[in-house]
């Protein structure tokens, strides 16, 4: 690619949470040093041209020690652009003062805090491995760090977790002011712990219900505290403050994905690299490819993925414009069907110049994106 994204996966993490089914994995220290190894090798492989944005995510990128995240974050920087962003993923409870400035220090400039709760029985169930407190201390010793692009991931619809909880524990996100909010409605994942606790009964399933109402609670109290809602699940202080690198994928354009099980999608092509790690690390480490599959995205399928991910950008929606050059086609022309039906179900709106999702839209957004997806 002449020009990327760059998503670079470590798949460490201290523990694993009881509701993640992410390729992440517990207890492979000794793979740090190869894999990291591995990842500069794929980066150097990839050569990029000129990267617009960085992404480090995992997993829980800063249990890998300094040296080590130093290294990888060096190999892509030859290639940054002058005002990149790039962001990485921490755990509070795997942060200190001195590691945050060195994070800065090494070309970091947005941090995402993955707290995903401000109340203990949460953190309990969730399978966190940080406190309330340790939260708190972590986003404060990023401001003292120099950190002035923080984000914030919370979920909410937990198993038992109450309006008042949900409230709290919004508020208590609202009142440190970070620049950027991710806020998820659970997902029980086929296969994790909290899956399985589930299915048992010995925890209560998830109330779709009583999600809506904190989701709708949430858009309320995010718009009183001075926050764009800009895409279904994100909020930001302002424009400036928007993820730049979850835009891409929102808007549907080329990115390259670096480390194990890391997908990418350029050039109507999608692959994606081998999950196990130990594998990657042996494929690179003998001059193999770490791609384990890959796909051909023909136009039918790239246009409705086009219309998925864009109708998740609130304020901006799919533009006609933007589409007709990319494909070549008027989407009112090409979805009219769909666009008729949606509108007739008070799931989207059509301006002279856009589609998006109305608010009930919003809250049942999986039955508007579905289709535009070829049979």
């Amino acid at each position: 690619m002449e020009t990327a994204s760059l998503y670079i996966h470590i798949p460490f993490c201290r523990a694993k949470c009881s509701y993640c089914d992410f390729n992440s994995y517990a207890g492979l220290e000794t793979l740090f040093e190869d894999y990291t190894l591995a990842l500069i090798r794929e980066v150097e492989l990839a050569e990029t041209a000129s990267i617009q944005t960085v992404y480090v995510g995992g997993g829980t990128p800063t249990v890998l020690p300094l040296e080590h995240l130093a290294q990888i974050l060096q190999a892509a920087s030859s290639a940054l652009e002058t005002d990149a962003e790039v962001s990485i993923e921490a755990n509070p409870g795997t942060v200190d003062q001195g590691a945050l400035a060195h994070l800065q220090a090494l070309g970091v400039t947005r941090l995402s805090l993955g707290v995903q709760s401000f109340d203990e029985r949460d953190l309990r169930l969730l399978g966190r491995v940080h406190t309330v407190a340790e939260a708190h201390h972590a986003f404060r010793r990023a401001r003292a760090a120099g950190f002035d692009n923080i984000n914030l991931d919370l979920i909410y619809g937990l198993p038992g977790q109450s309006r008042s909880s949900w409230r709290k524990t919004l508020e208590q996100a609202l009142a440190l002011r970070p620049e950027h909010l991710s806020l998820y409605a659970l997902a029980v994942e086929e296969g994790t712990p909290l899956a399985a606790g589930v299915a048992l009964g010995t925890i209560p399933s998830p109330e779709p219900d009583l999600a809506a109402e904190m989701y709708e609670y949430t858009q309320d109290a995010t718009a009183t505290a001075g926050y764009e809602h800009y895409e279904i699940s994100n909020w930001a202080g302002s424009d400036r403050f928007r993820c730049r690198h979850n835009l891409v994928y929102w808007r549907n354009e080329p990115y390259l994905g670096i480390g194990a099980g890391a997908h990418s999608w350029a050039g109507g092509r999608r692959w994606a690299n081998v999950a196990a790690p130990a594998e990657y690390v042996a494929r690179l480490g003998d001059g193999r490819s770490p791609v384990d599959s890959e796909e051909a995205i023909e136009p039918a399928l790239e246009m409705g993925e086009t219309m998925m991910m864009g109708l998740r950008l609130v304020d901006v929606g799919v533009e006609f414009g933007r589409f007709r050059e990319r494909f070549g086609v008027d989407l009112r022309e090409h979805f009219a069907d769909e666009l008729a039906e949606l509108r007739e179900l008070g799931l989207v709106v059509t301006d002279h110049d856009r589609v998006k999702l109305t608010e009930r839209g919003r809250l049942l957004g999986n039955q508007a994106f579905l289709r535009f997806l070829p049979e």
